[in-house]
């Protein structure tokens, strides 16, 4: 499976920059909310967690490369927050933003972005204190807001660009060591970015994401 990745050039790196440097609360010392999870297990820079229900805020980009897709999906997402929803209201970055491959966006904690047939999915996590009957709705027909049941996820930790290649190699690392953990996986890989663009790529945090089950013998099991 081939793994596609972020790459920016420096016009859309300008372009981020300008949109993090006001969206991102850490820049300013202030607290970034992450999604709760329990950590099941634990080797290294990897971890198995349970994740919680979640509320996303999410938008599918057709037509372009993963580079591109990410620019015009942040944009998308970025004016939600900022006002661009039936309630006029502005709600609070989190982190991480997440990116996925496929038809389906497994889920979304920070922000995420995928690619596949059904082009680039990217998302931001909804702040816990919405509900899905009090998330202001987006006015943008292109975003949309997504529950995502509770579920297990493997996860591997890593610094660095956010380049195809080195997401690649995280992702064969992660993949390689599910069987041995008994793991099966049960969705697409996220790459999860906490991080601002201006970040220096040396200490960004990054993660690969899969969505798991346990292997039972080719039964799927619940989250435990």
């Amino acid at each position: 499976m081939n793994a596609t990745a972020v790459v920016l050039s420096a016009v859309v790196l300008a372009g981020l920059v300008a949109l993090a440097a006001a969206a991102w609360p850490v820049a300013a010392g202030a607290a970034v909310e992450e999604p709760a999870y329990e950590v099941l297990e634990q080797d290294g820079a990897f971890e198995l967690r349970r994740y919680p229900a979640l509320l996303a805020a999410e938008t599918t980009v057709t037509g372009a490369d993963f580079e591109s897709a990410g620019d015009v999906a942040f944009g998308r997402l970025f004016r939600y927050i900022s006002g661009n929803n039936a309630a006029r209201r502005e709600i609070a970055m989190t982190a991480p933003v997440v990116q996925e491959r496929g038809t389906e966006i497994a889920m979304t904690a920070p922000v995420v972005q995928s690619a596949g047939e059904g082009g680039y999915r990217v998302a931001f996590l909804v702040p816990s204190a919405y509900t899905a009957e009090t998330v202001p709705r987006p006015l943008d027909p292109a975003v949309s807001i997504r529950a995502t049941p509770e579920r297990l996820v493997a996860a591997l930790r890593y610094s660095g660009s956010w380049s195809e290649r080195n997401w690649s190699r995280h992702e064969e690392e992660l993949r390689a060591g599910l069987a041995p953990r008994g793991l099966v996986a049960d969705g697409e890989a996220i790459i999860a970015r906490y991080d601002a663009p201006f970040m220096p790529w040396p200490l960004r945090r990054n993660e690969v994401l899969i969505p798991v089950r346990r292997d039972a013998g080719g039964e799927a099991a619940r989250p435990d």
